[in-house]
């Protein structure tokens, strides 16, 4: 067996990042056969589908989130800690930028990694399309601390209006985009609701939360089959949600949003999640063909077009489908990516022949917290796709996540890690409060 490559650097520990990483450490890393290197800016990793979760406190980052050292020590990678901020592609090497602390003093100097085979996987970031006002004014849920800070500013306007005991006023939360994070999101704040006013919250129930969810398109959830985004938009109404479909955000400041309509909606607190792109510096990166969105094009094996020895999977990647279009930014695309690229990444080791990446579409889930779950399965398995809600949705969705922690942990850990959740949801509280 030849093995000309020895050098694997990851950039971007998401789910797909992560899970290529553990798999080529199983392999190669633990027999030596590979230097395997991940690089991500944050220190641990947590399943971005549950962020809102995080958001509203429904889930604990601290008790979730999985440290990059720890699981790489475990499964025979390196972590490195950094931003990339350029590739070498003369040298092959990658570029990472400096480590300031808080106040700005230098913690880790500017490095660069050398790598024979470099797989991006950096993701996605949300797209304001250049709204004035909104970076300055709503948060997006990209990441763990931008979810803790919505946790922080959510509970600190839940504890004003408690405390104000003004039983006339509303608690106003705008949330603009209408795809899976913002439905979703829009489910868990009255779950939220609930739960703190059950320990304590003065005043506080779903008659005073007042959630707009506003879509530029014709219907929520517009990757989704029509019945279910309007089961979805039926289920959120039920909740006291006010869903605006074709309704577009064209400025925000610090006491609402404007739309093209002439509306001003009015919220102290308000959540970006419509679209997404690549990240910025992607859009000339060391001359890689790129989309409009920043995406890095690959071909049908998943390496860049004009590199062979660099591959993208995930959200920063644009894969054409045969039949037309691009394969969708989900987390399935993105483990699916990460098992091609894994059994690519070998062949290209041993000198075979890759293999085209075909995306399969298992159907998609929605959550609305304990209220409901829908969604279709089998997207492309069958003609057309067969609607699920209730129970047997809700264990799906689960399983989805469980299928995550199974390609980290394998069978055993998942099912200690399962273990604990149940215990912790008997001896910790149903909600974060701080």
């Amino acid at each position: 067996m030849t093995t000309p490559f020895k050098k694997i650097v990851i950039i971007g520990g998401g789910a797909g990042g992560l899970e290529l990483a553990t798999s080529l450490g199983r392999k190669l890393g633990r027999h030596k056969r590979a230097d395997i290197t991940l690089v991500d800016r944050n220190h641990s990793h947590l399943w971005k589908p549950l962020l809102h979760e995080v958001a509203t406190g429904s889930l604990d980052e601290g008790v979730d989130a999985l440290s990059y050292l720890a699981h790489a020590r475990n499964h025979a990678f390196q972590f490195q800690l950094g931003s990339m901020i350029d590739i070498d592609r003369e040298h092959k090497q990658v570029l990472l930028d400096e480590i300031r602390d808080e106040q700005g003093a230098l913690l880790v100097p500017a490095r660069r990694l050398d790598y024979d085979i470099l797989v991006m996987a950096l993701g996605s970031t949300s797209n304001d399309f250049g709204t004035p006002g909104v970076k300055e004014h709503c948060i997006f849920l990209e990441n763990p601390r931008q979810a803790q800070r919505f946790h922080n500013e959510m509970l600190n306007l839940f504890l004003k209006f408690s405390a104000q005991g003004d039983l006339e006023g509303k608690v106003n939360i705008a949330i603009v985009g209408g795809g899976a994070t913002g439905v979703e999101l829009s489910a868990e704040l009255h779950n939220a609701v609930q739960q703190l006013h059950s320990y304590g919250f003065k005043g506080l129930d779903n008659q005073a939360l007042n959630v707009t969810l506003v879509e530029a398109g014709e219907r929520i959830l517009p990757a989704l089959p029509p019945r279910i985004s309007a089961a979805a938009h039926q289920e959120l109404t039920k909740l006291g949600v006010r869903v605006l479909a074709k309704t577009m955000v064209t400025s925000a400041d610090a006491g609402g949003l404007h739309t093209k309509d002439g509306e001003y909606i009015q919220a102290e607190l308000m959540v970006w999640a419509a679209g997404i792109k690549a990240p910025d510096f992607m859009k000339a990166l060391a001359g890689l063909e790129t989309n409009h969105i920043n995406q890095l094009v690959v071909e049908p094996t998943l390496q860049t077009t004009r590199d062979p020895h660099i591959f993208a999977i995930g959200d920063c990647a644009s894969c054409a489908m045969p039949a037309g279009g691009v394969v969708p930014p989900r987390a399935q695309a993105a483990h699916q990516m990460a098992s091609r690229a894994h059994g690519n990444i070998l062949a290209l080791l041993r000198g075979h022949t890759l293999k085209p990446y075909t995306y399969k579409d298992h159907g998609s889930l929605v959550s609305l917290s304990r209220f409901s779950t829908i969604g279709s399965l089998m997207g492309n398995l069958m003609r057309g796709s067969m609607m699920i809600e209730g129970r047997i949705a809700r264990a799906v969705y689960i399983s989805l996540y469980r299928m995550h922690q199974i390609a980290l942990h394998g069978y055993i850990k998942t099912g200690l890690i399962m273990l604990v959740g149940r215990i912790n949801r008997v001896i910790r509280p149903h909600l974060k409060l701080h």
